[in-house]
C-alpha cells in the first residue's frame, strides 16, 4: 500500500511538474514541484518493492473518470489531487510506525494544497 501510494503520490506531481516546466516555461513552480517529489521517499524502498503486485491490483483497469479531461486544467486539478490524496495515506500509515515520515508526507499534503491554490487560480486567468 505505501509503494503504490508514493509511486501514486510522485507521478501526480511529475504531471502537473512537467506541465508548468514544458508549457508554461515556469522555473520557480516547476522547481518547488520537483522539490516536493524529491522529498515523497522513503528509505526502505527495496522493502517496498518486495511486496509490489501491480499486475494483481484488482483496480488496474482504468475507471471512465479517469479517461475524461476536458482542458489542461481538468489534468492539473487530477493530478493534484492524486497527490494529495496519496499524501494522506501515507501519512496516516506511516504514523503506526515512523512519526518523522508520517510528519514529512503530512508537510508536503499541505505544499501542495498551497501550489494547488496559486497554479489553479491562475490557469483560470
Amino acid at each position: 500500500m505505501c509503494d503504490a501510494n508514493i509511486n501514486r503520490l510522485k507521478e501526480g506531481i511529475r504531471v502537473v511538474e512537467d506541465i508548468l516546466r514544458f508549457r508554461d516555461n515556469n522555473k520557480t513552480l516547476s522547481k518547488q514541484l520537483k522539490e516536493l517529489r524529491h522529498k515523497a521517499s522513503i528509505k526502505e524502498i527495496d522493502e517496498l518493492l518486495l511486496h509490489r503486485d501491480s499486475i494483481n491490483d484488482v483496480l488496474r483497469p482504468s475507471t471512465k473518470s479517469e479517461l475524461t479531461r476536458v482542458d489542461i486544467k481538468s489534468i492539473i486539478v487530477a493530478n493534484f489531487k492524486r497527490a494529495q490524496e496519496s499524501s494522506r495515506v501515507l501519512e496516516e500509515l506511516f504514523k503506526l510506525s515512523d512519526i518523522t515520515y508520517s510528519e514529512s508526507f503530512k508537510h508536503i499534503r499541505y505544499e501542495l494544497y498551497n501550489l494547488e491554490k496559486e497554479i489553479v487560480l491562475n490557469e483560470s486567468e
